[in-house]
């Protein structure tokens, strides 16, 4: 699919707010000592420590 030129610089903005948003989620939850919910590849759904998801690198 092409995009416009000013469609994917929309789209690299909402994506980067985004990533910033969810960054902000795990480093208040870990500061607060919570578990976040999440999906893994198959769809399952999994309780994870937030300072689980702070140590690994992000993809």
């Amino acid at each position: 699919m092409n995009l416009k030129p000013e469609n994917v610089e929309l789209r690299d903005k909402i994506m980067a707010g985004i990533h910033k948003a969810f960054d902000k989620l795990i480093i208040s939850a870990a500061a607060n000592d919570e578990t976040l919910v999440i999906a893994d590849k198959e769809g399952k759904v999994k309780h994870v420590p937030a300072k689980e998801l702070l140590a690994k690198p992000s993809k």
